[in-house]
């Protein structure tokens, strides 16, 4: 009798306890359970589902590249679109000169050289690769009061057509990878959510810990489970994504990640590689790679890439 009140009243804590817990504080806490970790991460103690929090709620990889609104920058720009064989069809390599002053930043480009049927006869993009790559890194024109103010500033679909929503498709999966994402058509917002309970289950997750540009980094490394039917891989869109954390900020250093999916209408197979370095107290991209093959009913299919490299900021 005594037995049965004490788990009694030791059921009724548990459950007061967990009713005072934020839900998400649980979804880390069970998350923090299904993650593997090395001898050396194990060794430094670390609070697993707090790590899982400060990953969740990381905003320094998209304010990263929102600092380049308010920095002056050279940029080495590398952009080709591949035929199904793998030939060039076009391409453009270019070095440009970010320059912001009174509140305004505009560009100049310093040298430029262009393969193909890169540009249209009225000097415009013939391919949304080179789109993408122009509204991350090109200035057109004198754009000013700018920020480099993340909080409530999202990405969104509404409104844009053609070219513009798909540019603006990828950059939602590009700068909130992992995170739910609303707005993608025929794609659950879930599916790119790695930390939903029914999502997490399709992955591996690996913690470790290792020297990265003279700073001590948590590496987090997240794959699709190698096991998985044809059917669970239809439920996933990001199929790996490593990021190094640096131990004492937890700000992104360094991002690669692998997203690939089949709407039927829409279909897309994407790689990217992002390293950040710091400017002062910013933190701002240093050099990005990425490879894509995107296929849009009514479009002809794109296989292109683009590779950027930031120097010489100025503030």
């Amino acid at each position: 009798m005594k037995l049965r009140i004490v788990l009694s009243f030791l059921l009724l804590v548990s459950i007061a306890v967990n009713a005072q817990v934020p839900a998400d504080t649980l979804e880390a806490q069970r998350l923090a359970r299904m993650i593997s970790l090395s001898e050396v991460v194990i060794r430094t103690d670390i609070n697993v589902a707090k790590f899982i929090e400060r990953v969740k709620n990381d905003s320094t990889f998209y304010k990263a590249f929102k600092n380049l609104r308010i920095l002056g920058f050279t940029s080495l720009n590398n952009i080709w679109i591949r035929d199904k064989k793998g030939k060039q069809v076009a391409g453009l390599q270019s070095k440009t000169r970010q320059v912001r002053e009174n509140e305004c930043r505009s560009m100049s480009v310093i040298e430029e050289t262009v393969q193909g049927d890169f540009y249209d006869r009225h000097h415009q993009y013939n391919y949304y690769t080179a789109e993408l790559y122009a509204s991350l890194f090109f200035t057109k024109g004198q754009v000013c009061n700018e920020t480099n103010i993340v909080g409530g500033n999202q990405f969104s679909t509404r409104g844009k057509k053609g070219v513009e929503k798909h540019k603006e498709q990828l950059k939602l999966l590009m700068f909130n990878p992992g995170k739910r994402v609303p707005g993608i058509p025929l794609m659950s917002d879930r599916k790119l959510d790695l930390f939903d309970p029914n999502q997490a289950e399709y992955y591996d997750f690996f913690i470790d810990q290792e020297m990265y540009e003279g700073r001590s980094c948590y590496i987090f490394s997240i794959t699709a489970r190698p096991d998985l039917s044809s059917g669970q891989r239809d439920k996933i869109v990001i199929d790996k994504m490593i990021t190094w954390f640096d131990a004492k900020t937890m700000e992104v250093m360094k991002r690669n990640y692998s997203l690939s999916y089949d709407a039927g209408v829409y279909d897309f197979d994407v790689d990217i590689e992002v390293e950040l370095t710091h400017f002062g107290e910013l933190l701002v991209p240093k050099t990005l790679r990425y490879t894509g093959n995107w296929d849009v009913m009514f479009k002809k299919r794109e296989r292109g890439g683009f590779a950027a490299t930031l120097f010489d900021f100025t503030r």
